[in-house]
């Protein structure tokens, strides 16, 4: 029977074990106990590439499919699961824009989201849960301004988001 993965995934899942193993793991449990942002593993993954590897490489990641994403985040999740977040969150935060958003757009936030600027996701509130379709809080053009009403809860990387 052949492999189900090709070489390269192979080979992706053991440099990132490897760095999970010597960069991430040793603030695992601090960051467990204190419940706190796990800064180490942001700043490890991002000099690797890995924060967020699925941005295209027009934008300045590594075009890294959903498998390859999976085997990201699964492989840091070994070792701590907050700091499998990073990842997934930036993933998460940045479908929307890889769905609809225009070529500026894209080039705009997705750049900087490769470059290390963080994302946060927001989609559950109080009365909806997390059901989209569901959701109260609504966004009105007012000039060159947005106005926002309603409330989320649960903002993931809402700490450390740069937008």
């Amino acid at each position: 029977m052949a492999p189900l993965f090709g070489d390269e995934y192979q080979s992706l899942r053991e440099s990132v074990s490897a760095l999970a193993q010597k960069k991430i793991l040793p603030f695992a449990q601090d960051v467990d106990e204190n419940a706190r942002y796990p800064q180490e593993a942001a700043d490890a993954l991002q000099q690797a590439g890995l924060a967020a590897a699925h941005v295209p490489e027009e934008f300045g990641g590594q075009g890294a499919d959903a498998l390859a994403t999976v085997i990201i985040i699964e492989e840091v999740a070994r070792v701590c699961g907050a700091s499998s977040l990073i990842p997934a969150v930036n993933k998460l935060g940045s479908v929307p824009l890889l769905i609809g958003a225009s070529q500026e757009q894209n080039k705009k936030y997705l750049t900087q989201l490769a470059q290390g600027k963080g994302f946060s996701y927001c989609l559950s509130e109080s009365e909806a849960g997390s059901d989209a379709a569901a959701m109260k809080t609504k966004a009105t053009a007012s000039g060159d301004k947005w106005i926002l009403s309603g409330s989320k809860k649960w903002i993931s990387n809402a700490g450390v988001s740069e937008f």
